[in-house]
């Protein structure tokens, strides 16, 4: 599938938003989770194609000019209009994903597969923990949408400077940590220190808890040693790594995931 490029949006900080249209997404189905994301194909520059593409027209080209994959979050389908909304973080000029949603323009297409996912809120939890940085705020801001009316939900989220907070809202009883990265010597342990000194939901807890991989690693320690959340109720992932390129994360995620589960 692929859609073209209707709006852009600055949402603040390193956030931005794009709305996708058009008949490339006509065989699109929406996903159930609130995490879910569609695989983009970005495209060098001087590359010898464009979309639409096939896999087997780039598959044997030089590396520098196959499409680099990245997993984006959706933020929301219409069904009406067939829109695709698609959360981003850009960091300047680093990274493929970030750079083409800060520079495209009405018209440009991008290459999709899924969507897929992994978490929903649980519908009978007592309370709900959402935790993460800018990379996690997209599924964070659906799933607090999706929790039920009343509920409690505590959201402790990481961003540079109050530049990056955004508007969330919910159904549920809703308390947002903001937590700013500027100026931290360490912000490994940022979102972990945020975390302990909560005071502790009451009840059976639902949490997600996605982001920079490092920072997310000791949140999992605090929330499981600390008897936050159950455990069968925890959706814990590392969406990135602090000092490495997408490529290189992608090297030595797997062994990352198990000396992490492995800890507790």
């Amino acid at each position: 599938m692929y859609g073209s490029v209707i709006s852009t949006q600055r949402l603040g900080g390193d956030l931005w938003r794009v709305v996708l249209g058009g008949e490339g997404l006509s065989d699109f189905v929406p996903s159930e989770f609130a995490d879910s994301y569609v695989n983009c194909s970005f495209i060098p520059e001087g590359a010898p194609y464009g979309v639409p593409f096939e896999t087997d027209q780039v598959k044997d080209l030089p590396r520098e000019q196959r499409p680099f994959p990245r997993r984006i979050t959706v933020r929301h389908w219409d069904e009406d209009s067939r829109q695709l909304t698609l959360d981003f973080v850009a960091h300047g000029d680093v990274g493929h994903a970030g750079v083409w949603a800060r520079t495209a323009a009405a018209g440009d297409l991008l290459q999709l597969k899924g969507p897929g996912g992994e978490y929903t809120p649980h519908p009978e939890a007592d309370a709900y923990l959402f935790v993460g940085d800018e990379s996690a705020l997209p599924a964070i801001s659906v799933a607090c949408e999706r929790v039920p009316a009343g509920r409690p939900v505590t959201v402790v989220a990481e961003v540079d400077s109050a530049d990056g907070e955004l508007d969330l809202s919910s159904p549920g009883d809703l308390t947002i940590v903001w937590v700013h990265r500027a100026g931290v010597d360490d912000p490994d342990r940022l979102l972990a220190n945020a975390i302990a000194s909560l005071p502790h939901q009451q009840g059976r807890v639902s949490a997600f808890v996605h982001g920079e991989a490092m920072e997310t690693r000791l949140a999992r320690r605090v929330v499981l040693r600390q008897g936050r959340v159950d455990r069968e109720l925890l959706s814990c992932s590392p969406y990135w790594r602090r000092g490495l390129d997408d490529e290189q994360w992608r090297s030595v995620k797997k062994d990352f995931v198990r000396q992490s589960q492995a800890e507790i």
